[in-house]
């Protein structure tokens, strides 16, 4: 996810497009807490390479608030999501059985070896000192005193994703999560820690907390609970998640509709991920 792809690289495919041809790891995503790796996604007759992030099952840690599982399944359970209720806030994410076993492998949308603008959608600011068109979501300091704001775009697609983070229950939609390509198109990844069935959300995108839905995010859910209402993707999400998981999903998007505003923090959950970045 980084600007300076050339186009064959650019433009995310199918999903299904990420089942052909050959994973061949090439390396590892340093600072990640469950195994993380690099991917070339060979293919015949394709003459520019695409790349992925495979995360084998064999590579999580166990986590004690999500003993239920893997962290694999909610990869891939966050792509169904996203595309059921058209966000299309995800890049392609597939399970495979790769050079690891099986895994999730998701699109690298972009130039893995170029430079990422991740301040494009989250960023550090002077304190007070708001963008114009942006929110303030918490005031600290630096190790030298310094003040700072965390802040967020107040893009419409922003606002999409805050959506998608409150239905899919996500407790780590960090700052370096929200990516924007060469385009200017707004990608989210990450989403192992997502779908638990107590609420768990934790994000940096407070900045729209009580306020009321807009018409197209009410379209959005009300596609999402018509479609998990359907077999198909009750079969697609129970392949991916525990059975309380998926109950709760339908919960929390119904909830989402009958009060028609954004949630607010919940009691006795830290509200933003450390790090917010």
């Amino acid at each position: 996810m980084a600007t300076g792809a050339d186009e064959a690289t650019t433009q995310p495919d199918d999903p299904t497009a990420l089942l052909t041809g050959d994973i061949e790891v090439v390396g590892r995503v340093s600072g990640s807490s469950n195994l993380c790796l690099l991917a070339r996604l060979l293919a015949a007759g394709v003459e520019h390479p695409r790349y992925g992030i495979y995360k084998p099952v064999r590579g999580e840690r166990p986590l004690w608030d999500f003993p239920d599982g893997t962290l694999a399944g909610r990869e891939v359970a966050a792509c169904v999501v996203s595309d059921l209720g058209g966000w299309d806030l995800v890049p392609p994410t597939v399970l495979v059985d790769g050079p690891l076993g099986p895994g999730s492998l998701q699109q690298w949308v972009g130039d893995p070896f170029a430079p990422v603008d991740d301040d494009a959608v989250v960023d550090l600011v002077p304190a007070g000192e708001v963008p114009r068109g942006w929110h303030a979501v918490f005031d600290g300091e630096t190790h030298t005193g310094a003040g700072v704001s965390v802040v967020h775009s107040g893009a419409d697609d922003v606002r999409s994703l805050a959506v998608l983070d409150a239905a899919i229950n996500n407790s780590d939609r960090k700052g370096s999560h929200c990516l924007r390509d060469a385009t200017g198109r707004l990608w989210a990844i990450d989403h192992g820690v997502s779908f638990s069935a107590e609420p768990k959300l934790r994000t940096v995108l407070w900045g729209w907390e009580g306020k009321r839905l807009p018409e197209a995010e009410l379209d959005r859910l009300t596609r999402l609970e018509a479609a998990l209402a359907e077999p198909e993707a009750q079969a697609a999400l129970g392949a991916l998640l525990p059975e309380r998981d998926v109950a709760a999903l339908v919960g929390r998007v119904r909830r989402l509709l009958r009060t028609g505003r954004h949630p607010r923090p919940a009691p006795g959950w830290p509200a933003v991920p450390w790090p917010p970045l």
